[in-house]
């Protein structure tokens, strides 16, 4: 007699019901109720390491460090000192030419005078550069009083004085004109506040933001490549410099050695006044961006934190250098600058705006 095999169990067709287990009792969940996924006990997960920006860092500490009255002093009176002693060496060494070689003690004095005259010409351009960064800042300051009132009259009047700012460039005779033009549609003073913004300073800041992609480039591939201790330092630190010293150029602004040092100092100190220094939500990505890249090289992720950092350091000097705040036109931000600034050390083209 042969075994039959028994027919295989029919399929259930339809759907499947799952039964949740009951909540234990003690959870503080009511009884009969299944467990919520807010009752589970954290991940624990470890923490992202973020790489430390020691270039920049640095280069804060060497801009923004304000030496004590005691330390100004000591050099105020060192180099008048200095300077006494080498002008009393050089007339006497001129007068001894002038008795001894009548012929090169001339030529020594007339090479004096022109050292002289020099020096003073470079004081007198130290002294205009930073009449113009003061008139600036008197234009932030009244367009700012004039947004505050509403107060129309004043607010023409910055404009006025936004013109005739940049009536010396010729490269911007359409926006003058075109300003000039629609000037009549505006009745209030934010209207025309930003109607000047548009036609005069939108295309600055095209030429700002370059600036400081081109910047952030530059420090992070210096931090990234350059091995050596101080060289990224001191590569950062004449990148920040020439950017805002191209800051302040660009707005209408001058800045030569004296000058560029203190309009730097200003930067960081508007950086520390604004808080600009915290990390918004702008620096947070970049920051952790960062610090995924720091997994696979440290020299990477500290470059592209310097870099950020680089980026935050152009918009407040941006802002500093800037007759106008931002109000029609969008604030620059530190990611999609990098963004950009990082795509061109690729050879990448360049995003549109």
């Amino acid at each position: 007699m042969s075994e039959t095999t028994p027919p295989p169990p029919a399929r259930r067709r339809g759907p499947v019901l799952i039964e949740m287990p009951q909540a234990p009792r003690g959870s503080g969940a009511p009884a009969g109720a299944a467990p919520s996924p807010a009752d589970a006990p954290p991940i624990d997960t470890p923490d992202l390491p973020l790489p430390r920006p020691r270039t920049m860092e640095m280069v804060t500490r060497l801009v923004g460090a304000r030496p004590s009255r005691l330390t100004r002093l000591f050099l105020g009176s060192g180099a008048a000192l200095v300077s006494f002693f080498v002008g009393i060496a050089a007339l006497e060494f001129v007068n001894r030419l002038l008795v001894s070689y009548p012929l090169l003690g001339w030529i020594a004095l007339v090479l004096l005078a022109l050292f002289i005259l020099a020096t003073l010409g470079m004081a007198l351009r130290e002294w205009w550069a930073w009449r113009r960064f003061a008139k600036i800042d008197a234009i932030q300051r009244r367009a700012g009083s004039a947004l505050a009132e509403e107060d129309l009259d004043r607010a023409k009047s910055v404009s006025a004085e936004l013109v005739a700012l940049y009536a010396k460039r010729p490269e911007m005779e359409w926006n003058r004109q075109r300003l000039a033009d629609r000037r009549g549609e505006s009745f209030d003073a934010r209207h025309l506040l930003e109607l000047t913004e548009t036609e005069l300073l939108a295309p600055l800041d095209q030429l700002a933001r370059r600036e400081i992609e081109a910047a952030a480039r530059t420090v992070a591939a210096t931090t990234a490549l350059v091995p050596l201790a101080l060289a990224d330092v001191a590569a950062a630190l004449a990148a920040n410099l020439r950017m805002i010293r191209r800051m302040a150029e660009i707005y209408g602004g001058r800045a030569g050695a004296v000058g560029g040092w203190r309009l730097a100092r200003t930067v960081i100190t508007h950086l520390i006044a604004t808080g600009a220094v915290a990390a918004g939500d702008d620096l947070v990505q970049t920051v952790a961006g960062g610090g995924v890249l720091a997994k696979l090289s440290r020299r990477f992720g500290e470059g592209l934190v310097n870099g950020a950092l680089t980026a935050r350091v152009g918009i407040a000097a941006m802002e500093v250098c800037r007759p106008l705040p931002f109000l029609g036109q969008p604030r620059p931000k530190v990611g999609n600058l990098l963004s950009r600034g990082l795509r061109g050390l690729f050879g990448s083209e360049e995003a549109k705006d």
